[in-house]
């Protein structure tokens, strides 16, 4: 029977209500930490605030997003409407200033390129899928959906050294510290 090689992944810390969870945040924060994230049962307003996250790119994506598919339903349209077949209705020009019948076009494809670029650009940015996470290993993390609250410090965290990442946590209230390994692949 061969034991697995296991490198640490972090610290993991539980608190007792959504305020210690917040106030310990800030803690963390202020202490400089980068790579680490606070876990909760619920949405808890501010918390981002309290973990000094910044806005997310995302509607940067989805405006670049939706105006790439605003470019292709005009480009589309005017081809196939007035370069490749010239469609004459109504004895109307063909031509870019019977923009109105490209509405619904553009419309949609705008839409549509935006609700493809916020659905990958958040995967992109969540980093998902990711089939495993060292935090499952953990038998206390599996409450987290329950009535726990928690916050994981990585490793691969700059500032992240054993003793000072334990003294921390438990300053700003932690408690059942646990150290997380992940098996190396």
């Amino acid at each position: 029977m061969s034991t697995q090689a296991k490198r640490v992944y972090g610290y993991l810390a539980e608190f007792k209500s959504a305020s210690a969870l917040y106030k310990a945040a800030e803690k963390v924060r202020d202490a400089g930490h980068k790579k680490w994230d606070c876990y909760s049962p619920y949405p808890i307003h501010g918390l981002d605030h309290a973990m000094g996250m910044k806005k997310s790119i995302l509607p940067y994506l989805v405006f670049c997003g939706g105006t790439i598919g605003f470019i292709t339903a005009v480009l589309l349209a005017y081809t196939t409407q007035v370069v490749i077949y010239p469609t004459v209705v109504q004895a109307k020009p063909a031509n870019l200033f019977t923009i109105s019948a490209f509405f619904p076009i553009m419309f949609e494809l705008t839409i549509l390129f935006s609700g493809f670029t916020t659905l990958f650009g958040l995967l992109a940015l969540m980093q998902l899928p990711r089939l495993n996470h060292p935090l499952f290993e953990s038998k206390q993390f599996g409450r987290v959906t329950d009535d726990k609250f928690f916050i994981a410090i990585e490793a691969r965290d700059p500032k992240f050294a054993k003793a000072t990442v334990k003294e921390l946590l438990e300053d700003a209230g932690g408690t059942n510290l646990e150290l997380v390994e992940e098996p190396v692949s």
